[in-house]
């Protein structure tokens, strides 16, 4: 299999070229929240409502795509630009029942580039006197003609003979307690683009179809955040 550095070549190059090369992968949100089960067992919650929230996107280590790239080279990475979060989607979730407000997590705010865990995140989130951080990530998959190319593949330029040629992405998050670590609750959604017969001619028309359903999926993630969030806060406001 060809290596990072070798793909990534093919992808600077790739307007001129005849493949395009898949982004980076997502993270397991669950594979990054291992610790000792007796230990995660003990984490409570330390509400404090109104909460401000925090919020990361993370995927796979040294993670890149034709619009974004990441920061950490550890089990997972911090995409910091805000490609998918919108300003109205900001304020959308600042306009949620027992929210105090709402701050991104930049790149001045990581101090390690060693990103192992979930806990990794709660002093970022802490520096901005973040209550909760909403960490999400992002999954897209490419399949041609009955084939899955994986992250970091390339993909021959071209007409697609059939219909069989489409775009997935699924947007998972979970709310942790920055305090604690303690997980509140998950939410996913997923999209996908078809009908994508007559755009594999260039890397560019495939990538704004892989951008759409991204920011498709993203969009339908927001409300089932909220219905999680709604919930939280209705178990949590008020408690001590």
């Amino acid at each position: 299999m060809p290596s990072k550095a070798l793909l990534w070549l093919l992808l600077a190059v790739c307007s001129g070229c005849a493949a395009y090369v898949t982004p980076g992968g997502s993270v397991n949100l669950a594979d990054i929240n291992r610790s000792d089960i007796t230990e995660v067992a003990t984490r409570k919650p330390s509400p404090n409502f109104p909460a401000r929230l925090a919020i990361a996107r993370v995927q796979a280590s040294q993670y890149k795509s034709y619009t974004s790239d990441s920061y950490g080279n550890g089990r997972f990475s911090v995409v910091t630009t805000q490609e998918l979060l919108s300003e109205d989607q900001l304020e959308h979730i600042s306009q949620w029942p027992a929210v105090a407000g709402v701050a991104p997590i930049n790149r001045l705010l990581l101090v390690s580039q060693n990103m192992d865990s979930l806990d990794d995140l709660r002093v970022p989130a802490a520096k901005v006197q973040a209550d909760v951080v909403l960490i999400y990530t992002i999954d897209t998959s490419f399949r041609i003609q009955g084939r899955t190319y994986a992250p970091l593949s390339p993909i021959s330029l071209g007409l697609i003979p059939d219909r069989d040629a489409h775009i997935t992405s699924t947007a998972s998050a979970l709310f942790t307690d920055v305090r604690t670590g303690f997980i509140y609750g998950l939410a996913e959604a997923t999209a996908k683009s078809t009908g994508l017969t007559n755009i594999w001619g260039t890397s560019d028309t495939i990538d704004s179809k892989r951008l759409e359903a991204e920011e498709q999926a993203f969009r339908l993630l927001i409300p089932e955040l909220e219905k999680t969030w709604v919930g939280i806060a209705k178990q949590y406001n008020g408690r001590d």
